[in-house]
């Protein structure tokens, strides 16, 4: 839907600012015109300014954090009696992040306008998720909009923790692989063309091979850039097109090493979208809708929206999910006791408490297990190159002790 600017004057003769969505031009001056605003002008914005916030360049991403410090500093005004559109004005000069700072500026001005607070935040998908909206909503709706922002907070703390913990179970590898890439390369570069010219030409075929690999390295190096250039582009555009991120999704969970911790991970975040859903006073159906899209996983997302068409049919919400077998046991289980103990979201909680405490163990048990793996690789590539390079030598020696 399209997404048009306006300057306009309130009942007051106050200057309202703001942007709105509306089918059309003429959608927009009247959603405007039933707020009793009186139009000064009125424009749609172009895809670049509408994606303001993600661009790759001239602006600063809104991370998890930042939304977790606002939502808590907004909790606490509001608490202390400060109306909300002054609490927002407030942080958003206080914001260290501009893009975060700019849009709560207009989310201030569109509620001041006459908008509602959800259909504010709803302005800007790129910063405020699904999660987001639909816990400012029940909020909104509940009166109780200072404890759903505290659940926001402390659900985005979390949600950071996990995110941090699987960073660090991948940080080492790549780390470790792109030096052991640098030094290969260096000692091709540097190190080779240094013993090629004491080899014979009945050099080993092993030592042949260093050789030439060498050469085409230093001499074709611009063909070599581009190769790996359009190979890592032709992978990226892969795994972004549908066939390749169906694949990606399809494997990622199987994965030796990596794929339960990635599993544990999923599973952590729905139990813990759900559960802050849930204690916020959303419905189940719909606390479902948003947990299920937001856990990271298509596998999981897919299986909860079949497990949603049975519960609206009168299942329980255990039942589907055990039956998808995308869940363990124990997770169906417990969530099985919430529903029959009127306990669902204390048992969601526990649920990602427990994943979230494996995924922090299984991470400091793959840097363990990874170093002496890639430590012994590391040493096998550089070893089997130095061989490569004395072969020639120690061939030269033996025949001229034989001669």
């Amino acid at each position: 839907m399209p997404l048009y600017v306006y300057e306009s004057i309130d009942r007051q003769g106050q200057t309202v600012k703001g942007d709105i969505n509306a089918p059309s031009f003429e959608g927009a001056l009247e959603r405007l015109r039933e707020r009793g605003l009186v139009v000064v002008d009125l424009y749609e914005t172009s895809p670049t300014e509408r994606q303001k916030g993600i661009t790759l360049f001239g602006t600063k991403k809104v991370t998890l954090t930042d939304l977790a410090i606002f939502s808590r500093q907004l909790s606490a005004m509001i608490s202390s009696g400060i109306p909300v559109t002054r609490a927002i004005a407030t942080l958003a000069k206080q914001t260290a992040n501009t893009t975060l700072a700019d849009a709560l500026e207009n989310i201030s001005r569109n509620v001041e306008g006459g908008m509602t607070l959800t259909d504010a935040f709803s302005q800007y998908p790129n910063i405020f998720n699904k999660l987001y909206i639909s816990m400012i909503s029940a909020g909104e709706v509940g009166g109780q909009l200072e404890a759903t922002l505290l659940r926001l907070s402390n659900q985005l703390h979390k949600e950071k923790k996990l995110q941090d913990e699987i960073k660090s179970a991948t940080s080492y590898p790549k780390a470790i692989g792109i030096f052991a890439l640098c030094v290969f390369v260096g000692m091709l570069v540097f190190l080779v063309p240094t013993f090629e010219q004491y080899a014979g030409e009945d050099a080993p075929l092993i030592s042949r091979f260093i050789f030439g690999l060498s050469a085409s390295l230093r001499n074709h190096w611009f063909i070599w850039l581009l190769s790996v250039a359009l190979i890592i582009t032709a992978i990226v555009m892969f795994f972004k097109s549908k066939a390749g991120h169906a694949l990606w999704e399809n494997v990622k969970l199987k994965l030796p090493i990596f794929g339960p911790i990635i599993s544990k991970s999923v599973i952590a975040r729905f139990a813990r979208t759900l559960a802050t859903l849930v204690d916020g006073g959303i419905p189940i159906v719909q606390a479902l809708q948003t947990a299920g899209p937001t856990s990271g996983s298509d596998l999981i997302s897919a299986a909860v929206s079949e497990a949603i068409v049975r519960i609206e049919e009168g299942s329980n919400i255990s039942t589907p999910l055990e039956d998808s077998r995308l869940f363990p046991p124990m997770v169906t289980h417990m969530i099985a006791i919430g529903e029959e103990s009127g306990t669902l979201p204390a048992m969601l909680d526990k649920i990602a408490e427990f994943f979230e405490e494996d995924v922090e163990t299984a991470s400091k048990q793959l840097s363990s297990m990874l170093e002496p793996i890639i430590l012994i690789t590391i040493g096998v590539l550089v070893g089997g190159m130095l061989i490569a390079l004395y072969l020639p030598m120690f061939s030269a020696v033996i025949n001229s002790g034989l001669q």
